[in-house]
């Protein structure tokens, strides 16, 4: 039958690496949007929700980190 392959830990972390790597490039050009649509328009309020979803997204990317590995200090 079909055999699934297992990851070592070591290759597990890359994978989460290049994923999560997606979400703080994300965050950071939703937030980058929200400055320049607040800063290009008269209304400080219409970029303020872009940057707002932004700081979300990247809340959510240290939430995950967390859940998922054992930070070791």
């Amino acid at each position: 039958m079909n055999k699934k392959k297992r990851l070592t830990l070591q290759q597990e972390f890359e994978i989460m690496k290049l994923v999560l790597d997606k979400f703080l490039w994300l965050g950071f050009i939703v937030m980058g949007w929200g400055m320049y649509q607040s800063l290009s328009q008269a209304s400080f309020l219409a970029g303020i929700w872009y940057m707002i979803a932004g700081a979300i997204l990247l809340l959510l990317f240290v939430i995950i980190i967390v859940k998922e590995y054992e930070i070791v200090a």
